[in-house]
């Protein structure tokens, strides 16, 4: 360097406060500046140590400032000849998921210069130019800082320590189109679409015959059959080769299929083509595939498709479908809907051939007989997904034309055709399809529960039944509904089902617990109800006579109608200050209640409970891996405690018939309902629908029931009959009342005021008959 010109650049960074480093031994090798959040930095360790890496700093420089806006410490180490991927943590998953470090807050945009520096000051490289606002980005085309990936050509090995000197991106970097993270993970793209030489390979040989390609980051070329084309940005980006027929190697270890993936772009290939591809052998979250820079030329067209390999379940092992990976594939047999949770998020279904697959704890027991149950229906399960990587999509294709309040997919469903080919993704496989499937509507919707008895007792969880403030405003608020128009929504569909499930008797879960006043949830709710029935039908409220029932933001509830039932004495409350082995800062409090009927003055006692979840963990009582989740040992403490309590007359009616009703977050062969059980009580559910049969909920695409109804013995001998109403726990969360991640065709698509999943659990209706108090004493 010019002397002259050498003490000039010092001095400008001497104005700056940024001190000038010798050779880099940590340089930034890519730039992500995509859509929304998706904003990464890759960083190559170019020396022969390993570097700990809290020793270095990012920062970014806003419009122009020549001073940073933003700092991030990095964290870790990092070998020799490899990099590291700081993300934004609010990324699409497809980019978090090769991130190192993930840090939200601030990032740049494609005016904003980027430095990385050791935290002793030294820069070390750079990205745009400090004290300068270019406007809108640096460089222009392909090779720009808004709106695209930048790749650091291969050759370069030492960083930009200069950052207050013009800087065009085409100098060091390679251009690829926005949201391409192909790249991440790797150091030196080569120049995108070309590169060198790569030898010819077989398909089998880059797959090899393991989890993994034993070629993974080398160049190589392939040849085959277009045999899934998924090109378009709103699909996966890319397509799929397989081997012709006549090359294949007939080793059944080794598939014949691989993924390209092209970014969305360039690459103009149909289904049939023959084609041959020049790429970058990667491994993407288990998946291989060959990526960018590509060389794609189209052979031949209109190709015979190579023949698509019979897969079927239940699979051998749980990885019997890697030899498959990539390749065409159908299956020809009767498959069930297991789950179709994330039908509206990701377009997925989950597919079993043995029917609806249930929790093992629902029909087992717990231990080594549920872990066996569990292990059996890992293996006889699939993904059917839709040939797209993006969330929220529209339309929805399942069921044919699309999924609407009035065509849905149900739990239960099934389908016997599937085309398609086998991909790999978020931890399983899934069938991306060539054809859209038919489903045969096998589990219909229900219409109104049947069941006898002149007495009718509903359990209904009502799914974080919020009303805000009560006179229309105060949302969103901590749970349930965000605005006033979800709310309305929200309301309108539990009074639906409420109404048509004609129950004289509601146990409420999960309702506000905002006490009994004029604007509280429950009282909304009997408001609600009321507005559509007669002055001499209509519903009332349990009030405990407390300003709120525990300290949960949820509370269980009771309502009736008044022309079927009057309370009967006070309701009481079970909670920790009854029984400390009921822990109500984890369990919520039980309200029990004795009706008495209008017509003839025959009495019951019900306790509406909603026990502890199993998702999150208690001190001294984990999951212990036996399949009943977390905090068994407070739902069963928590049971004990209950039947004792109800042994001892908690209302002080003298009254001999007790029903159990809620939500106990237990499946029927957990120890809680057997502490139920060992008490006298009938487990209603499973004497109407059979052992392990019944469910009202559906988690991970198994079906079981924790809500419940136990009579103890003098009562369930009244029982006419105890159905659970499914019209919840089998439809796509996408048809429920939130608005949030649908477009304004599909918020009034996917909705309508109907009981259909008014919430995610199942309501439980008993018919009861009610003996004469007479005949009662008589028989006891």
């Amino acid at each position: 360097m010019h002397p002259l010109r050498n003490a000039a650049l010092l001095g400008g960074l001497a104005l700056l406060g940024l001190p000038v480093a010798n050779a880099a031994e940590l340089i930034i090798s890519e730039y992500v500046e995509g859509s929304g959040n998706n904003k990464a930095l890759e960083f190559y360790n170019s020396g022969s140590q390993v570097l700990d890496l809290s020793a270095y700093r990012v920062e970014f420089y806003f419009n122009g400032a020549s001073a940073a806006g933003r700092s991030i410490d990095l964290s870790g180490s990092l070998a020799p000849g490899k990099t590291f991927v700081l993300a934004n943590g609010v990324a699409d998953p497809a980019l978090l998921a090769l991130a190192s470090q993930r840090v939200e807050g601030s990032w740049f945009n494609g005016n904003d210069a980027v430095l990385l520096r050791r935290r002793g000051g030294e820069i070390l490289d750079s990205l745009g130019q400090v004290g300068f606002n270019p406007g809108t980005t640096w460089g222009s085309g392909d090779v720009q800082t808004l709106d695209r990936s930048l790749v650091r050509k291969a050759d370069i090995r030492d960083g930009d320590s200069d950052p207050s000197d013009a800087f065009d991106p085409a100098a060091q970097w390679l251009g690829y189109p926005r949201d391409t993270f192909a790249n991440l993970g790797q150091h030196g793209a080569g120049e995108p679409g070309g590169g060198e030489e790569a030898g010819l390979r077989p398909i089998h040989e880059v797959q090899g015959a393991g989890a993994e390609s034993p070629l993974v980051n080398q160049r190589v070329a392939i040849e085959g059959v277009v045999v899934g084309d998924f090109q378009n940005a709103s699909e996966l980006k890319g397509f799929y080769v397989q081997q012709e027929d006549a090359t294949v190697d007939g080793d059944p270890a080794t598939s014949e299929g691989i993924f390209v993936y092209d970014g969305g772009n360039g690459s103009d290939v149909k289904l049939g083509d023959r084609v041959r591809v020049t790429g970058q052998v990667r491994e993407f979250n288990g998946f291989t595939e060959l990526v960018g820079p590509l060389q794609v030329s189209v052979l031949a067209s209109g190709v015979a498709l190579p023949t698509p390999a019979g897969i079927s379940l239940p699979l051998a092992s749980a990885d019997a479908l890697e030899r498959y990976e990539g390749m065409r594939v159908q299956l020809r047999q009767t498959l069930t809907v297991n789950e179709v949770y994330n039908l509206g998020r990701y377009g997925e279904v989950l597919l079993s051939s043995g029917g609806r697959q249930m929790t093992p704890t629902n029909v087992v027991a717990p231990g080594e007989q549920a872990k066996a149950m569990q292990a059996r229906n890992d293996l006889d399960r699939i993904l059917l997904d839709d040939g797209r990587s993006g969330q929220n999509p529209d339309p929805i294709r399942y069921p044919a034309p699309e999924l609407s309040a009035y065509n849905s997919l149900r739990v239960g469903d099934r389908t016997s055709a599937i085309d398609g080919v086998l991909d790999y993704s978020a931890g399983s496989y899934r069938i991306q399809p060539l054809q859209t499937p038919t489903f045969e509507a096998a589990n219909p919707r229900p219409a109104q529960p049947a069941v006898e008895g002149r007495l009718r007792v509903a359990s209904f969880n009502v799914l974080n039944y919020f009303n805000g403030d009560g006179k229309g405003g105060g949302f969103p608020t901590s749970r349930g509904a965000n605005t006033a128009e979800e709310f309305q929504r929200q309301k309108a569909k539990i009074v639906a089902a409420i109404l048509a499930s004609k129950a004289d008797i509601v146990g409420l879960m999960e309702i506000e617990n905002d006490g009994y006043g004029e604007f509280s949830a429950i009282a909304d709710l009997v408001n609600g109800l009321n507005a559509s029935l007669p002055q001499g039908q209509r519903y009332a409220f349990v009030n405990p006579n407390r300003a709120k029932l525990g300290s949960d933001e949820i509370a269980v509830g009771l309502i009736y109608r008044g022309d079927k039932v009057r309370t009967y004495r006070s309701a009481a409350v079970l909670d920790s200050s009854v029984n400390p082995e009921f822990d109500d800062t984890r369990n919520r409090p039980t309200l029990a209640q004795t009706f008495q009927e209008i017509n003839g003055g025959e009495r019951l006692t019900i306790a509406v409970n909603h026990l502890k979840s199993k998702g999150s963990a208690c001190d001294g009582d984990p999951d212990t891996g036996d399949g009943q989740g977390n905090c068994n040992l407070t739902r069963a403490r928590a049971a004990q405690a209950l039947v004792d309590w109800l042994a001892g007359d908690p209302t002080g009616a003298k009254e001999p018939d007790r029903l159990i009703i809620g939500d106990l977050n237990s499946y029927a062969k957990e120890d809680p309902v057997n502490v139920i059980r060992s008490a006298g009580y009938t487990d209603l559910v499973a004497r109407q629908a059979g052992a392990g049969k019944g469910y009202s909920y559906v988690f991970s695409g198994q079906s079981g029931y924790l809500d419940h109804a136990l009579a103890n013995a003098s009562l369930a001998r009244q029982v006419r009959g105890a159905v659970e109403w499914h019209i919840n726990a089998d439809e796509p969360r996408v048809l429920d009342y939130n608005v949030e991640f649908k477009t304004p065709r599909q918020q009034d698509s996917l909705y309508n005021a109907e009981p259909y999943r008014a919430s995610d659990h199942d309501p439980v209706v008993i018919g009861i008959d009610l003996r004469r108090v007479a005949m009662k004493k008589h028989r006891r």
